[in-house]
């Protein structure tokens, strides 16, 4: 009931499972998350520390970046830090022998040389958490294995040194460093086209990090329900709606709004607006979009009316849309000539719901 003061939140749920995996001598491993480079992650982090630190913690910093702007370099000044070995690898013995309350650890993507301890730092992380060492670390997600394509066809960027994502989705607890887009556009590479490419890529940069956050805080949630017996729905109902047109990135849409739907067990459609005396090859790029749309697994609807903006308005109403995605071209079309700025009406009328924008 409302205000039972004996009734226990999400919130409530993680730190009796954290307090739990602690008096089992494991360590706490959280992370921060960086959709890209330049958002402040690690700046994030060693002020953590320091604060962790000022409040009387056993504080140290296992591992650094060989490059620190002068407001990190600030907060290490402050801080205790264990050498690394040959100035890549992280000390796991002097680390273990030391038994600080909390390691620091920048950069969890680094492999270690030849015939060192274990190949990779991630699994050093792993050995001070069975030590019972509470670590706090920092990764992109260009850095994880299995978004490494996807990142890379967004950046260009092609990276070497990984991290397997179900170690991420095994923390303990997960940060994202979520800066304004504008932050860190000057550092993707020099070959995306203009500031409309790069703001749509670091969207889809971004909403690939909240997508995995979202993950870790569902299996500590899932992990401890299942523990303990409780039965509870805890999840979001998502519902897309991707508006295919002839000439929409169809595909870009659907697999984004298949992911999102997957992720948080909503509902995929898919759906146009009739158009009078349609050209054939209008006709067949429209059919060969809405077949990728059926082999995703949406449903896919046919919609009739004059205005096309009000159609997609109604239905989406109707069917209690949450996340609408269109495509839109710079050019101006038949719409833009008839009703003026579709995208414009549809943000303005679209209450309740996210517009999403794929340019095309």
């Amino acid at each position: 009931m409302p205000g039972d003061p004996h009734r226990r939140t999400p919130e409530d749920l993680l730190r009796q499972v954290q307090a739990e995996e602690t008096a089992a001598g494991k360590g706490h491993l959280k992370i921060f998350l960086g959709y890209a480079s330049g958002v402040g992650k690690s700046f994030r982090m060693f002020d953590e520390a320091r604060r962790r630190r000022e409040r009387g913690q056993d504080v140290v910093v296992g591992a650094v970046q060989s490059k620190l702007p002068p407001p990190i370099q600030a907060l290490l000044a402050s801080l205790e830090v264990v050498p690394m070995k040959n100035g890549i690898e992280i000390d796991a013995d002097a680390l273990i022998r030391r038994h600080p309350a909390v390691c620091v650890i920048d950069g969890l993507a680094y492999d270690n040389p030849s015939g060192s301890r274990t190949p990779a730092r991630w699994l050093d992380v792993q050995n001070l958490l069975n030590a019972g060492i509470n670590v706090v670390g920092s990764i992109n997600i260009q850095y994880i294995a299995e978004l490494q394509q996807e990142v890379e066809s967004v950046t260009g960027k092609h990276v070497t040194e990984t991290v397997p994502v179900w170690f991420v989705r095994s923390a303990d607890e997960i940060e994202i460093v979520d800066a304004p887009p504008e932050a860190p556009m000057e550092r993707l590479p020099e070959q995306m086209a203009n500031a409309a490419t790069h703001q749509q890529g670091l969207s889809r940069l971004r909403e690939l990090a909240l997508v995995l956050t979202a993950d870790v805080v569902d299996r500590q949630l899932e992990d401890y329900l299942a523990l303990h017996g409780i039965q509870s729905r805890l999840g979001t109902q998502e519902r897309i709606l991707v508006c295919i047109t002839p000439r929409a990135n169809a595909r870009e849409m659907i697999d984004a709004g298949r992911m999102i739907a997957d992720r948080f067990h909503g509902e995929l459609m898919a759906a146009y607006v009739s158009q009078p005396e349609i050209l054939p090859a209008d006709n067949a790029a429209l059919q060969e979009k809405l077949d990728l749309a059926r082999a995703a697994g949406a449903t896919v609807e046919m919609l009739d009316g004059a205005d096309p903006v009000e159609t997609i308005l109604r239905f989406a109403a109707a069917r209690g849309i949450t996340q609408l995605f269109i495509g839109h071209s710079q050019r101006s079309g038949i719409w833009s000539r008839i009703w003026g700025n579709p995208v414009d009406k549809l943000i303005r009328k679209s209450k309740g719901m996210d517009v999403r924008i794929f340019p095309h």
